[in-house]
């Protein structure tokens, strides 16, 4: 049996967001498809990743309009990029060593999938369960 990769995992054409973006849309993005973490695009390049926490954070300042604050300025502009055939073992380790909430999984330059916290648990679930029936 091969090693579980990313690909395994992921979540597959994730949506995304551009960085000049005001924070409202970001919010109504995340809430309307139930998800927690985006990528944010600049001309099609990954340029960031913004969290709901990211969000709630930057609108704690006093004077945060978020029909006019721009996801480029709650985002974070290093994000933790991956390929999709990167073990899964690599990406949870680096994950929980850096505190990262999520990953970016690229292909050929374009953003294919992100695995998040939740996806690192049900791939624990599966992968534990399947050892635990194979025993």
């Amino acid at each position: 049996m091969s090693a579980a990769t990313v690909r395994d995992y992921m979540t597959a054409q994730p949506h995304t967001i551009g960085r000049n973006q005001p924070l409202a849309v970001a919010h109504q993005l995340m809430q309307k498809r139930r998800i927690r973490h985006l990528p944010v695009l600049d001309a099609g390049k990954l340029v960031g990743m913004v969290s709901m926490r990211d969000l709630h954070f930057i609108e704690t300042f006093a004077d945060v309009d978020v029909e006019t604050v721009r996801v480029e300025d709650a985002m974070s502009d290093e994000p933790y990029a991956v390929s999709p055939g990167t073990r899964l073992s690599t990406v949870a380790a680096t994950m929980a060593k850096r505190r990262y909430g999520s990953a970016v999984v690229m292909e050929a330059g374009e953003v294919i999938g992100v695995f998040t916290t939740t996806d690192a648990l049900r791939a624990l679930s599966e992968l534990t369960g399947r050892r635990a029936r194979q025993g």
